[in-house]
């Protein structure tokens, strides 16, 4: 198998996750990779909002080395909840003035369901390992990244120039840089409605690719349908954009999308 696929916003359901992956031929029963030389892309929000985000982090990391050992690829991304996460280790509930609002990374985290297991296991190595993921990805023609939006183009024009600003960020102790950061990632609908193909193209142009595929945004909210009401991930800005995320959290579906062949 040399397929590409994508998945994304597990949101810490482990057994949801490990189904759709083991339907999609990608693991085995027992959760190890069967794949062979396929690519999967897991385009962020592993943890949050459900009952084990160290669990996913877990089976995350280890199909990133037994893809690795099969010719294969796991290829995790940085979302907004990775950056909610960190920040409530690295500055907790410290008021930070930010745009003229008061915030604390402690109160995000936990608005968005937060778990003190997740964050009692957040030890100074997987600490580590989040704070270096890539933001953006880029695989043939496939633009890939978390959140649905033109905020990357912030950071640069290249792939490797947001993934260098990003990680910059988060290599720092800044707390109005990492709120910064956060904002912009939690930002979304950029590629819907009418001014979506153009928006879509903008970043295509600058970073590369054909088609953008990303999570985030829950294809129920983006649309307007209910979450039990669709099983695919959805194609939308003229072919432009793919959203995968199928509300987990919410009751809808994890979504696991073959790019290629």
């Amino acid at each position: 198998m040399s397929a590409t696929f994508a998945t994304s916003d597990p949101h810490g359901h482990l057994s949801e996750l490990t189904g759709a992956l083991q339907e999609a031929g990608l693991v085995d029963e027992d959760s190890h990779w069967c794949g062979g030389g396929a690519r999967l892309w897991v385009l962020g929000d592993l943890l949050d909002r459900g009952p084990d985000g160290l669990g996913v982090i877990a089976l995350v990391r280890r199909l990133v080395d037994e893809a690795a050992a099969a010719g294969g690829s796991v290829e995790p991304l940085l979302g907004n909840h990775e950056v909610i996460a960190l920040g409530t280790r690295l500055f907790g509930d410290s008021e930070v003035v930010h745009r003229g609002v008061v915030r604390t990374f402690a109160s995000i985290w936990a608005r968005n369901g937060g778990l003190t297991s997740d964050q009692d296991g957040l030890d100074e190595e997987l600490f580590a390992w989040l704070a270096g993921l890539p933001a953006v990805g880029r695989d043939g023609d496939h633009l890939l990244m978390h959140s649905d939006t033109l905020a990357y183009l912030e950071w640069g024009d290249t792939v490797d120039d947001v993934n260098r600003a990003v990680r910059e960020v988060l290599a720092g102790d800044d707390p109005v840089a990492w709120f910064d950061l956060l904002l912009a990632l939690g930002r979304r609908h950029d590629y819907a409605g009418s001014s979506g193909p153009a928006a879509a193209r903008t970043l295509l142009d600058a970073l590369g690719g054909e088609r953008i595929v990303h999570g985030h945004s829950i294809i129920g909210d983006l649309f307007g349908e209910p979450v039990d009401s669709y099983s695919e991930p959805r194609l939308y800005a003229d072919g432009l954009a793919l959203d995968v995320d199928g509300g987990i959290y919410e009751g809808g579906p994890c979504l696991v999308a073959r790019l290629s062949e």
